[in-house]
């Protein structure tokens, strides 16, 4: 079953965060963290066509642009296995993984060699939210933790991140080269369609 009111209700309340927190990042990530923890700890809203994986690639589906793009909202669909590059944001974020389990390895570039130093992995677990932002911590790889399953994360942006400039690093040298992720979607979810409920 998908339930479009609990995205649209998502949406709405992220956008009130949004429009009374300016750019408060300590308030914005701990707020957001509350609302996204509530929307994943649900498995019966997102629409089937934004959640296929693909065996070439792990998929990233818009949900939602904010219309000022102080904020978006995206599915990734991890097929067994996929893994994204060491990539940054530029912008806070949250990621919330709703089926199956991911796995984190942060870095950091050490200002010394301009190399990338690994400082920790961890593993996230159905319902566990992650946070990011150059204050906080901003560079890592994300890879799907389970290896027979498809596993699924909501991730919420400072930004539209599909269109946003941000960078790639490579793991041994360091060096970073911008690129812009897109989207797998042409289109976005009907959030607005009472009649579906």
């Amino acid at each position: 079953m998908e339930s479009n009111a609990r995205l649209r209700d998502f949406i709405q309340s992220f956008s009130h965060l949004i429009e009374h927190a300016g750019n408060d990042e300590v308030r914005i990530l701990a707020d957001g963290k509350n609302l996204l923890s509530a929307l994943i700890r649900h498995d019966d809203w997102l629409p089937e066509a934004f959640a296929q994986p693909s065996v070439d690639r792990y998929q990233q589906y818009l949900l939602y642009c904010d219309p000022r793009e102080r904020f978006s909202v995206v599915s990734f669909v991890w097929a067994p296995g996929q893994t994204t590059p060491v990539h940054d944001h530029t912008v806070w974020g949250m990621v919330g993984v709703m089926r199956g389990a991911e796995r984190c390895e942060e870095f950091e570039l050490d200002p010394a060699t301009a190399r990338l130093r690994a400082i920790g992995s961890h593993h996230l677990p159905t319902g566990g939210v992650d946070l990011v932002s150059p204050r906080i911590g901003d560079i890592h790889k994300v890879s799907n933790a389970l290896k027979d399953s498809v596993s699924i994360s909501i991730h919420v942006y400072g930004a539209n991140i599909g269109a946003l400039k941000r960078h790639v690093y490579d793991l041994h040298t360091g060096q970073k080269k911008p690129f812009i992720s897109g989207y797998t979607s042409k289109v976005i979810p009907n959030i607005w369609d009472h009649d579906a409920e």
